[in-house]
């Protein structure tokens, strides 16, 4: 395993606080390293350290394929965060996020090329010697490809693993919205990405709109994302698996089965 064994874990969100504290089956948590301030953790986070649940930094804002230079203060925060949470691995995602001044918004993905990858290892390395501890990169939900691809996601992200020695989250609800979307092979994509580099995997839930698939993080898990979750455990052993919610929160009952099946497919 690339990390050691976290097991079923679910995305701490200050709404959702008391929820998780009391909630059977959770053995550790993820959290959004810009909503944390060191030295001001929230008494919620504090209380699942003492009780031994690792705690997880998870960047959204680095923007570390894009062509900018990197804003190494972003990641001196994470670091910070992750020093403060004394947590195993910190991590952000495989896109950009800024260009020209501007702020998408969103995870953006990108261009699948030699030149794209070159800076995405330089920033990434970057970004390692800054955190000063095991970093992890997610591939990301997309509603676009760029032309002229010189490679596939699972080549792109095993040269970026032999380059950085970066792990890998991968998150199957990502994997089936491309599917969806854009047509792409997940079977293919576990078959070929180097799942040795594996950190954990991400679950979440979504909905299809006028025939576009959402990676909303507001609504169930679909069967066939826990269909892709079953599929990579038959190529490796996940060291955890997380389940994502950023809103539309359900009662406790409907989050525990939704981690109970997470469980069962592990």
């Amino acid at each position: 395993m690339a990390t050691d064994r976290l097991g079923v874990g679910i995305g701490w969100r200050p709404e959702i606080d008391l929820s998780i504290a009391r909630m059977p089956g959770v053995e550790w948590v993820e959290v959004i390293a810009e909503n944390l301030h060191p030295g001001h953790l929230p008494a919620a986070l504090t209380e699942l350290r003492a009780r031994g649940l690792p705690v997880l930094p998870h960047a959204v804002s680095l923007s570390l394929g894009g062509a900018e230079p990197l804003d190494t203060r972003r990641v001196e925060h994470l670091a910070a965060v992750a020093d403060e949470l004394d947590a195993p691995v910190a991590s952000d995602h495989v896109c950009f996020v800024r260009a020209g001044g501007l702020d998408a918004g969103h995870l953006v993905p990108l261009p699948r090329t030699r030149e794209a990858l070159d800076v995405l290892a330089g920033n990434v390395r970057l970004a390692q010697s800054i955190i000063g501890r095991p970093f992890a990169l997610e591939n990301i939900a997309a509603l676009l490809e760029w032309p002229d691809a010189e490679m596939d996601e699972a080549a792109f992200l095993r040269e970026l693993t032999e380059r950085t020695g970066c792990l890998l989250i991968v998150d199957v609800a990502n994997l089936y919205a491309n599917a969806r979307n854009l047509g792409t092979d997940p079977a293919a994509f576990l078959d070929e990405v180097p799942l040795e580099r594996l950190a954990y995997v991400h679950v979440a839930g979504g909905v299809e709109v006028d025939g576009i698939y959402h990676d909303t993080h507001t609504h169930p898990v679909q069967p066939e994302v826990l269909d892709l979750l079953t599929e990579l455990r038959r190529r490796a052993e996940p060291p955890g698996a997380l389940l994502e919610r950023d809103g539309a929160y359900p009662p406790d009952d409907e989050l525990a089965a939704e981690l109970a099946a997470i469980r069962g497919r592990l």
